[in-house]
């Protein structure tokens, strides 16, 4: 039977490099590589503003994403090769509202969807604990299976594809509120939408039925593992503790350094810090941002963990997606029924 689509003449879209490594292994010869992990750090609707936001955010002007390059030919059809994974879902919107916004047509855009692969049972196991997961990969598959989905490549419906842009205009918008409706709201072909606002909850200061003002639930859960002594960042995340699995199932999510950069903001913030930051056993800039500094929670941390807040600003900001977490321009706050709603 011969393929309906010639891997090798197709562009092809990764969501992470191993897959687009295996791509090229196969006979690919034209991989876009968007790996960005969208799920943390700002996100905007301008692709000019988008890379700048990030780059800001990651302190860096390394570009490992290449959505958006002028450089690239989109000679088609483009294959999108997709998992269940959260932060693989949102790029595949964003993917499909540039290629829109390139103009191409949807019935020029093949988007294939990879199931999880079946774990041994352990791993299974600890996994069907998760309300969100971001550990699969087209990846996990062997290269006879990719190269046997190219025969059965095809297009999405264009009320689907157009969905899909919704959904990414949504995410990046500046209200919340209407993307959070549309999780709680859900939708069968969309099924990653309950557990992505699972995930982007735990970064959303919380308000109690009394009105207190609780720190966000990562940030809950960082503070609580810090000490008065000094750590480092992997000795945070290595720290046995009540809330181990709960950090690390976020962090499957965010990326390692997603956790080594909201210490830098905590540390940063405020005159009277809540979080103390001092030199670690490995230099800045080597290439060991969970060892290049150590930090240690101070008594007014302690307190914020333990008593609340008394205003959003007494904790740093975050951006998340198109908003921001703990700020005063844009006071969202976490209701115990999992609502979101402005202070």
């Amino acid at each position: 039977m011969t393929p309906l689509v010639d891997i090798r003449t197709a562009t092809h879209v990764a969501f992470d490099a191993p897959t687009a490594e295996q791509l090229l292994r196969i006979g690919a010869t034209r991989v876009v590589l968007a790996s960005d992990r969208l799920l943390t750090g700002p996100s905007r609707p301008s692709p000019l503003e988008h890379v700048r936001q990030r780059q800001i955010w990651w302190s860096s002007d390394e570009l490992w994403d290449s959505l958006y390059s002028s450089e690239t030919r989109w000679e088609l059809p483009v294959v999108t090769w997709v998992s269940s994974s959260l932060h693989e879902r949102v790029n595949l919107w964003r993917a499909c509202s540039w290629l829109r916004d390139l103009g191409l047509a949807c019935d020029d855009i093949l988007i294939l969807e990879l199931e999880p692969v079946v774990r041994s049972r352990p791993r299974s196991h600890e996994g069907s604990k998760r309300p969100f997961d971001c550990s699969h990969s087209v990846s996990d598959h062997p290269d006879e299976a990719l190269l046997a989905r190219i025969e059965k490549a095809s297009p999405w419906p264009p009320e689907r594809y157009a969905r899909a842009v919704r959904l990414w205009n949504s995410y990046v918008d500046e209200d919340p509120l209407p993307f959070v409706e549309s999780c709680s709201a859900g939708d069968k072909s969309f099924p990653e939408l309950a557990p992505l606002w699972a995930f982007l909850s735990s970064f959303f200061p919380r308000r109690t039925t009394e009105a207190a003002l609780r720190l966000s639930r990562f940030d809950e859960i960082t503070l609580s593992r810090l000490l008065p002594e000094w750590q480092t960042p992997a000795g945070v995340a290595a720290q046995k503790s009540e809330t181990l699995v709960d950090m690390w199932h976020l962090l499957f999510c965010t990326g390692d350094l997603f956790l080594p950069r909201r210490l830098e903001h905590w540390a940063d913030h405020d005159s009277s810090a809540a979080v103390e930051r001092g030199p670690g056993p490995k230099p800045p800039g080597a290439g060991y941002p969970m060892l290049s500094s150590v930090y240690r929670l101070t008594e007014r941390g302690a307190r914020l963990r333990d008593e609340g807040l008394d205003q959003l600003t007494d904790a740093p900001s975050l951006p998340v997606a198109g908003t921001e977490a703990y700020s005063a321009s844009a006071p969202w706050v976490l209701l115990e029924d999992g609502r979101l709603a402005r202070l």
